[in-house]
């Protein structure tokens, strides 16, 4: 059965840019109405302003995903606007990179607080309202290829995603227990999305850092290192955030679980599965993605 979108309502968290936006401006093109949030208000209200100029009906409001209170208060805005909640993207993320051992206390709280709090936050809040609903709802939760994968450099984001990549998977299973004996039609499903590098806000996501979650010192030369990486192989992704959205919203109205927006990347998977099954020593990740690695 096909997901139906004209109508119907969205939240979508991250929404003051990349992804975010993309997937509002997605939504509103199939006619949904938009419940968008984001935690940098000036960005958010762009949104909602340019959404609601080519006549979309959206409300923004300001919400840190990592504050389960937030989140909260979201939910209520978005039945208070429209009285349900018909699709909700788990999409706000950001990330860090280094040396695992030169991570601060603070940037483990600050990544894992937005990028697995803030989904566990939103499936908490969201899934029991949508399975009150008793009509089709849907979840996306916005991982990443590094849950998949576990690349150099990148341990604190990698952990975040692997964490969304499992979560997903065992909100699947849970959503197939708790509607065993529903309708059909009435069911509430998930999917994960796992997209490679795209060239989104991710890469400066170091703007939206809580104050009391800033570190006092200057980056290590890893870090440095590793943002310099991570914005090259961004700005090298040959997908658009309109692409994924697109690539997104056509897995959704399939019920399609797992969204992978690079099938190139499914040989560095595997590879990975490889290793565990063999007993291997851990491979690489990059070693199949020279061009990323070697960039100047």
């Amino acid at each position: 059965m096909t997901f139906e979108f004209a109508g119907k309502v969205a939240v979508i968290t991250g929404a003051g840019s990349g992804f975010g936006r993309a997937f509002a401006h997605k939504g509103a093109a199939l006619g949904m109405k938009l419940v968008l949030a984001d935690v940098d208000a000036a960005e958010l209200a762009r949104t909602v302003d340019a959404l609601r100029a080519a006549g979309a009906d959206a409300i923004g409001v300001p919400t840190d995903v990592s504050n389960a209170a937030q989140v909260e208060v979201l939910a209520q805005a978005a039945l208070d606007a429209f009285g349900k909640v018909h699709l909700l993207l788990n999409n706000a993320g950001v990330g860090t990179g280094g040396l695992l051992w030169e991570s601060s206390a603070n940037d483990w709280s600050w990544v894992f607080g937005v990028n697995v709090m803030g989904v566990a936050h939103g499936v908490r809040v969201f899934t029991p309202i949508m399975l009150a609903q008793n009509e089709p709802a849907h979840i996306v939760n916005t991982a990443s290829v590094a849950g998949l994968l576990s690349p150099p450099a990148m341990g604190i984001y990698n952990a975040s995603k692997h964490a969304v990549v499992s979560l997903t998977e065992t909100l699947y299973q849970d959503l197939k227990l708790a509607q065993a004996h529903s309708a059909e039609g009435a069911r509430v499903g998930c999917s994960l999305l796992c997209p490679a590098f795209v060239p989104t806000g991710i890469a400066d996501a170091e703007r939206a850092r809580p104050a009391d979650l800033r570190n006092a010192g200057r980056p290590t030369r890893s870090q440095i290192a590793a943002g310099k990486q991570l914005q090259r192989a961004v700005q090298s992704g040959r997908l658009s955030a309109d692409d994924v959205a697109n690539l997104t919203f056509d897995a959704i109205a399939a019920r399609r679980f797992y969204i992978i927006t690079h099938p190139g990347i499914m040989a560095t998977v595997k590879l990975r599965h490889d290793d565990i099954e063999q007993l291997r020593e851990p491979s690489d990740p990059m070693s199949l993605k020279p061009e990323v690695k070697s960039a100047d």
